[in-house]
C-alpha cells in the first residue's frame, strides 16, 4: 500500500472580489483533484487547534498526525533542525525573517513593506546574515542563515516565552510600532532589531539590490521563538517509511524531528516560480524506492496569498494539480493499492494575507474504494455540503491510513 499526501499551503481561501466573489479553489481548473474528490471523501478538517496561532507549523504537524499539544515548542526549532543546528536544551530560537523596511528615521515609525525582503536569494542573504553575525554575533546570540529570507537567532540560556512577537507576514503595509518585540524580556531583541537595520541599510548587497529595482532587505525581525523539539517517529508511529519533499526549512525541519527522509529538490523556491516537476519526479522516485508514504509541501499557493496575488494562487493550485498530483497519480495506478490526501494546511486568504483557523477542505482517495462524493467539485463551499467534518486534526492521519 502507498500512500501519498499533497499538502497546498494555504490553499483555502475566502470568496474575494478579486475573483469575482469566488475563492481560489472554485476558479481554478484542477481535473485530477476534483475527479479524486468525486471518487473519495470530501469533508472539512480543523488543523488548527484551539488556543494556537494558525500557523503552518501547528497545521502541518496536525496533518501529519501530531498533537501540537503535547509536542509543539515553538516553529524555530525545526527551522533549525533543517539548517543543521545543534541545540541545546536550554537554547532559544527564533526566526530571523530579512525583511524590508520602510526609510522613516525612527525604528518605530517604519512601514513593513516585504515580509521576505524583495525575494532576496540565498546566496544574497547567507552575506547579510554572515554580516550580522560578525557584528552582533556574541556567546548569547548567534546568527544562522537558512534559505532565502528564512534564518534563525538562537539565544543562550534566553527566555522560552520572551513576550509578543508578531510574525512579519501579518502586518504587509502597516506601521511596526504596534507590534515590534513588547514584554519585559524583549529588549535585546528589540535592540538586535534596530541595530541590524543600521547595518543593512547601506550593505553592498542592499546598495546593488536598490541599483536593480529590487528591494532592500534591510532589517531583522524576530518571532517563533521556541526550544528543543520532541517529535515521536513517525515510521514508529505509523509502521510507514516516509519521506518529506518540501522548499521550505520548517517541513525539511518536521521531517528531521520525526526521523523522515527530507529531500532536497532544485530549483525548489516556496513561490510560484518553483520546480512543480522536480518535486513530482522526487516523489516518484521516493516510492520506487521503497517509501510508503511520500508528502509533497507546496508552499506557493500561501505566499501568493500573503502578497495579494489572485491571479498567481489560481495559477499555483492548477500548477499542483497538473504538474505534480497528476503524473504522480498516473504511476501509483502501477500498484495494486494506495491512498492520495489533498488539502491545505491552513486558509491564507487573500484579501486579509494572512493565516485563519478556518476549517479546510480535504479529499480522500482509495483505488481500492473508490465511492460517489456526492460532490463533482472541491472547493471551501462543496466540502462543507458534505457534513463530514474531522473536528481535531491530528486525527486525520489515522483516519487517512484506516481508510
Amino acid at each position: 500500500m502507498k500512500y501519498f499526501v499533497m499538502l497546498c499551503d494555504g490553499m483555502a481561501d475566502e470568496p474575494t472580489e478579486k475573483l469575482g466573489g469566488k475563492t481560489p479553489m472554485t476558479v481554478a481548473k484542477k481535473p485530477m483533484i476534483d475527479k479524486l474528490a468525486s471518487l473519495g471523501e470530501v469533508g472539512l478538517v480543523k488543523t488548527v487547534q484551539e488556543g494556537m496561532k494558525p500557523g503552518s507549523d501547528v497545521a502541518n504537524l496536525a496533518v501529519l498526525g501530531y498533537n501540537s499539544s503535547d509536542c509543539y515548542t515553538g516553529r524555530s526549532p525545526l527551522e533549525a533542525a533543517s539548517i543543521g543546528i545543534d541545540l541545546k536544551d536550554t537554547d532559544v530560537t527564533f526566526r530571523c525573517n530579512l525583511v524590508t523596511l520602510s526609510d522613516e528615521e525612527n525604528y518605530e515609525d517604519k512601514h513593513m513593506v516585504d515580509y521576505c525582503g524583495g525575494d532576496i536569494s540565498t546566496a544574497e542573504a547567507k552575506e547579510l546574515i554572515d554580516c550580522l553575525e560578525k557584528n552582533l554575533g556574541s556567546e548569547e546570540f548567534k546568527f544562522y542563515s537558512g534559505v532565502a529570507y528564512r534564518h534563525c537567532l538562537v539565544w543562550d540560556n534566553g527566555n522560552p516565552h520572551p513576550g509578543v512577537l508578531t510574525p512579519p507576514h501579518d502586518i504587509p503595509g502597516r506601521v511596526i510600532r504596534d507590534y515590534i518585540p513588547k514584554g519585559e524580556d524583549t529588549t535585546k531583541l528589540y535592540e538586535l532589531m534596530k541595530k541590524s537595520y543600521e547595518l543593512l541599510k547601506d550593505h553592498p548587497v542592499n546598495k546593488k539590490r536598490i541599483s536593480q529595482g529590487k528591494r532592500p532587505a534591510n532589517s531583522a525581525w524576530f518571532w517563533g521563538e521556541g526550544t528543543k523539539p520532541l517529535l515521536a517517529d513517525f515510521e514508529k508511529k505509523t509502521g510507514l517509511k516516509g519521506s518529506m519533499i518540501s522548499a521550505v526549512d520548517l517541513l525539511k525541519g518536521i521531517a528531521i524531528c520525526a526521523n523522515m527522509t527530507s529531500v532536497d529538490v532544485d530549483g525548489a523556491t516556496g513561490y510560484i516560480d518553483t520546480n512543480f516537476e522536480g518535486k513530482r519526479d522526487a516523489a516518484i522516485e521516493e516510492f520506487k524506492r521503497g517509501q510508503d508514504f511520500v508528502y509533497v509541501h507546496v508552499e506557493a499557493p500561501d505566499e501568493c496569498g500573503h502578497r495579494a496575488e489572485a491571479e498567481n494562487k489560481v495559477r499555483a493550485i492548477e500548477l499542483i494539480d497538473e504538474k505534480i498530483l497528476t503524473p504522480v497519480v498516473e504511476f501509483l495506478r502501477g500498484y495494486d493499492d494506495f491512498a492520495v490526501l489533498i488539502c491545505p494546511d491552513h486558509p491564507t486568504p487573500l484579501d486579509i494575507q494572512t493565516h485563519t483557523s478556518t476549517p479546510v477542505p480535504y479529499v480522500i482517495y482509495d483505488s481500492k474504494n473508490e465511492q460517489n462524493s456526492g460532490v463533482t467539485t472541491v472547493n471551501e463551499e462543496t466540502a462543507k455540503t458534505t457534513g463530514n467534518y474531522i473536528e481535531k486534526g491530528y486525527t486525520l492521519m489515522d483516519y487517512f491510513l484506516s481508510k
